[in-house]
């Protein structure tokens, strides 16, 4: 192994462990706030910028990278907190649509307040602005061959 890819690899290590530090600072933050856990953000966020504010469980799955067993349970405990309702699908009757309310998109807007408060604290201050174009242009070409490797499979 090469100093450049011993380096690639702890750059890698670090990625993550900022990552799993920076959700639990933002998770304190909504804790702190009163606000639900960070998982329901992205529901809400999905649901609030999806056509007709609604996705059948499989596509909100699909949005969120996880599997429908979680998703499941995720959509049962913002529904019991009247955040989104289910809806049956007219022409599939398996399916179903989990449709934002007015209480979640009161909820998701709540919760972008303490968020993008967060993103500045612990992320945003702490880049330049070459930093900044640095990063999204090394995220943006990963992000792109992970697609294209995707397609190609």
């Amino acid at each position: 192994m090469t100093q450049l890819d011993m380096a690639r690899n702890s750059v890698w290590r670090l990625f993550l462990t900022v990552h799993v530090r920076l959700v639990e600072r933002v998770e304190q933050d909504f804790k702190q706030a009163g606000l639900p856990p960070f998982e329901w953000y992205d529901v809400l966020l999905a649901l609030k910028q999806a056509p007709h504010q609604q996705l059948r469980l499989s596509e909100l799955a699909d949005t969120l990278l996880v599997n429908r067993t979680n998703v499941t349970r995720l959509v049962d405990r913002l529904e019991k907190a009247n955040l989104l309702q289910r809806e049956a699908c007219k022409d599939d009757r398996r399916g179903a649509f989990a449709v934002l309310t007015e209480a979640g998109q009161s909820m998701q807007q709540q919760m972008w307040t303490v968020y993008a408060q967060s993103i500045a604290q612990y992320f945003g201050q702490h880049l330049s602005d070459r930093d900044v174009t640095v990063f999204q242009q090394a995220l943006s070409t990963m992000l792109a061959a992970i697609d294209a490797s995707e397609r190609s499979d």
